[in-house]
């Protein structure tokens, strides 16, 4: 689909208008969120990264040796939830041995797209810190657009923190924000034209070789599938897959199981 045949932005955008139930899958997640953070021992909570009061990550520990270091970073369009929501989604790479970091970080309008870049980039800094060995970065929607940010050529992470980076799952991301300018939440994004490229991965090279997947449900809207198709056709190190049947709200409920292609994907070399 071209930008050509779109009329109605705002519904080109809009996922839980087309999703059925898409409220009980907030709530679900909520509350499932909650329950891992409570069950889980091996755990260390609002571990401070910026100034603000958002700027905050939860971190848990694998039962064994940890194999590395594993961020997600949720989604929202960057003006919605916080770290709360996404807890039980570190289930599939603690199980493989990871472990897994999910940070808050300030919301639109009271910051600009470029500023969360930047509060990820200092998340993930900080999170390195903490964990040795490599480190494997994924993020849905707005998450994914900000992982994928992490390896562009201009990276706000240091030369030590991006040669431990061996792979970026982003997953349903947002690749070209210029569309986005053209929708109702612009009014919250304030995007200018030069701003919207400045944030666009797939409108900048990669830093390095470093494997990225563009991981998105088949029965997501047309414009998540061309965003993410998008990506994988820009960056030579990038691949599309298409994960049969999952909307933009259950295609990344794979990363709650360790056996699953999308944990696979994000764990495995």
């Amino acid at each position: 689909m071209t930008e050509m045949t779109i009329t109605d932005w705002d519904d080109a955008y809009a996922n839980a208008a087309h999703i059925p139930g898409a409220e009980d899958y907030i709530a679900r997640w909520e509350s499932d969120s909650a329950t891992f953070r409570k069950s889980w021992m091996k755990k260390d909570i609002d571990v401070v990264y910026g100034e603000g009061a958002r700027h905050r990550f939860d971190v848990f520990h694998p039962e064994g040796k940890s194999r590395g270091l594993a961020v997600f970073v949720h989604g929202g369009y960057w003006m919605r939830f916080d770290k709360s929501y996404w807890s039980h989604f570190a289930t599939g790479p603690l199980a493989r041995g990871w472990t897994t970091c999910l940070p808050s970080y300030d919301l639109a309008p009271d910051v600009s797209i470029a500023d969360i870049t930047r509060q990820i980039a200092k998340a993930i800094t900080k999170a390195a810190s903490r964990v040795d060995g490599p480190i494997r970065l994924t993020g849905h929607s707005a998450g994914g657009h900000l992982v994928s940010r992490m390896v562009c050529e201009d990276s706000l992470l240091a030369p030590e923190v991006l040669e431990r980076i061996e792979k970026v799952v982003s997953i349903s991301g947002l690749h070209d924000l210029r569309p986005l300018r053209k929708t109702k939440m612009n009014e919250s994004f304030g995007m200018s034209e030069e701003e919207a490229v400045a944030e666009s991965p797939a409108l900048k090279k990669p830093v390095g070789p470093c494997p990225v997947v563009a991981w998105v449900g088949g029965a997501e809207r047309p414009e998540f599938l061309r965003q993410s198709k998008l990506l994988a056709e820009a960056w030579p190190a990038a691949s599309y897959h298409e994960d049969p049947d999952r909307h933009h709200f259950d295609v990344i409920d794979g990363l709650k199981d360790p056996g699953s292609g999308l944990t696979s994907v994000l764990v495995e070399t």
